[in-house]
């Protein structure tokens, strides 16, 4: 897992969508959702490509991990989670299961 330090997650988060990663994930019900396009996943289906770790500058509970995800199906994208005591223990289940890759994010 990268800690990404030169940019705010919002920034991170735009230059993913400018390299195709525009879906924005949303996990419920252990599965992960394109609500975009009505698609579910399970996590032999996705990989994670890249995590990064933000952490909050004034309050640590603003602390997220941001996945950079891709499907079976071709779907690009991101899912945010809390880490710490705030995270969501079966999302993080979930993505142990899925498939994982270690990139570097390109920061030009």
């Amino acid at each position: 897992m990268a800690i990404h330090n030169l940019k705010p997650m919002s920034e991170v988060m735009d230059d993913l969508k400018n390299q195709g990663y525009s879906t924005d994930f949303n996990f419920r019900k252990n599965e992960l959702h394109n609500d975009d396009n009505g698609t579910v996943y399970k996590p032999t289906e996705v990989t994670v490509k890249e995590e990064y770790r933000f952490e909050g500058d004034t309050n640590p509970g603003d602390a997220n991990i941001l996945y950079v995800i891709e499907t079976t199906s071709g779907d690009k994208g991101t899912l945010i989670n809390a880490y710490g005591a705030d995270a969501n223990v079966e999302m993080e289940e979930f993505l142990n299961e899925a498939h994982h890759e270690d990139h570097e994010y390109n920061k030009s």
